[in-house]
């Protein structure tokens, strides 16, 4: 697991009842939990395991509007705003710094995808400028490569996903949200048709909203009460370096390697795109819909095939009752391996790009289980099929930056508010009739 994980201390005593219940303490859901109580809304906040202690710690820490899928662009605008008020309206350290971001290659086709993206970006008013070789060069001084260009967004910036989410769910907790760790909820309690509960490991807890915020484990989850959320998990790998003399000032996207800057001197590190599968029963069910990802992916990803994914974890072929232990009991934190080979490559190609690097070491490494939807866009919804059931899940790699704003519009939805940004590119319903997943986002 990545080290310094912030530890949050629950409440006392379970309620009996709740206005909204948030299942999942992941940016998602913390974001959420603080968006309904700064509304005076009574939210009971529910984690298997520790707050964050999943994907949401676990990510590169990046808040970036640039290079969104145009989809996504409105509410990764409002959310980088978001987390420029954060620190200072909840008196919590989230790590958030507006350093800017650094995109540099030789891929002629990837500076055209740039180009033509950042024309669509102006009439949102995003500010992102596309870098000839000399600028790219000049962005990205000490490096190795004559760049053929780039791309910058000096408004964009990163923050700290080891505080980030337990930040925002102290900060609820002092506006009245309850919050109960390692209290796994088994399921949904239905009356006539529509949510008026859960079933939790310590208990039923009433409530005629729920918001399911529980990554990797949603499908699963909807799928215990016949509701179908095509999602796909692969595992990513990231990673901490030792303490060096700096020589990248901040964050960096590159063909071989992505890195963040740390206060420290480290880095964290990751390469773009790569990836690995553990398929089971919920990859095989969802195969079809995402062949076309996994098509143009098919080359950085590894598969590993075995008969664990079916049995346990999130892609597992189980059933429970609601008085007995449940796969989420079963698993508290899911904590995958890191795939050495996306270490070493890393690692080399940082060495290399940087001769300032040449020393660089490994401190730390670990995977993170990334859920995803077949078109790379998050569901933020309700499910016409059960009303009181909200989702807010398969944010495709991407939730951690916009986990301020997915939290304030799951708020609206919930409370029916005029929601922050238009919500339909995010409805439910296009992952079960097939509408809007023609155009695979841009990750």
């Amino acid at each position: 697991m990545p080290a310094l994980m912030r530890y949050v201390q629950d409440n006392a005593h379970l309620p009996d009842s709740a206005d909204v219940v948030i299942i999942g303490a992941g940016i998602a859901g913390a974001a959420a939990a603080y968006e309904l109580a700064r509304r005076g809304v009574r939210v009971v906040l529910l984690e298997k395991g520790l707050v964050s202690g999943e994907q949401s710690s676990r990510n590169w820490g990046w808040c970036r509007q640039q290079n969104r899928d145009e989809r996504e662009l409105p509410l990764s605008m409002y959310a980088l705003r978001r987390w420029g008020e954060l620190e200072a309206e909840t008196g919590e350290t989230l790590g958030f710094r507006r350093s800017g971001l650094v995109y540099a290659t030789c891929n002629p086709q990837e500076i055209a995808t740039w180009e033509r993206w950042n024309q669509m970006a102006k009439g949102y008013g995003m500010h992102s400028e596309i870098l000839n070789a000399q600028q790219a060069k000049a962005m990205t001084p000490g490096s190795r490569t004559a760049w053929r260009g780039g791309l910058s967004s000096p408004t964009d910036g990163h923050a700290e996903p080891a505080l980030a989410a337990a930040g925002l769910v102290i900060a609820a907790q002092r506006l009245g949200a309850q919050l109960f760790q390692q209290c796994a909820v088994r399921g949904l309690d239905i009356t006539a048709g529509r949510v008026s509960g859960v079933w939790t490991e310590r208990g039923r807890i009433k409530t005629s909203s729920v918001l399911l915020a529980a990554g990797a484990w949603s499908s699963l989850f909807c799928r215990r009460h016949g509701i179908d959320l095509p999602l796909g998990n692969v595992i990513g790998t990231a990673f901490r370096t030792a303490p060096i003399a700096q020589a990248i000032a901040a964050p960096l996207y590159t063909p071989d390697f992505a890195c963040r800057p740390q206060r420290d001197g480290s880095y964290t590190v990751s390469v773009s795109g790569k990836g690995r599968l553990e398929p089971g029963i919920q990859s095989l069910r969802y195969a079809r819909q995402f062949y076309p990802t996994f098509k143009k992916r098919r080359n950085n990803l590894h598969i590993s095939l075995g008969l664990r994914p079916f049995l346990h974890g999130p892609e597992a072929w189980v059933n429970w009752q609601f008085d007995r232990q449940s796969p989420f009991e079963k698993c508290r934190i899911l904590d995958p391996a890191a795939d050495r080979q996306i270490v070493e490559q890393g690692l080399a190609a940082m060495r290399n790009e940087y001769p300032a690097l040449a020393g660089l070491q490994l401190a730390q490494a670990w995977g993170g289980m990334i859920d995803s939807t077949p078109d790379a866009i998050p569901v933020i919804s309700a499910v016409p099929a059960l009303p009181g059931l909200l989702i807010s899940a398969g944010f495709s790699g991407h939730g951690f930056g916009i986990g301020p704003g997915a939290g304030r519009l799951a708020a609206d939805l919930i409370m029916n508010a005029d929601p922050i940004v238009d919500p339909a590119p995010y409805r439910y319903s296009r992952l079960v009739d097939g509408t809007g997943l023609d155009q695979p986002g841009m990750m």
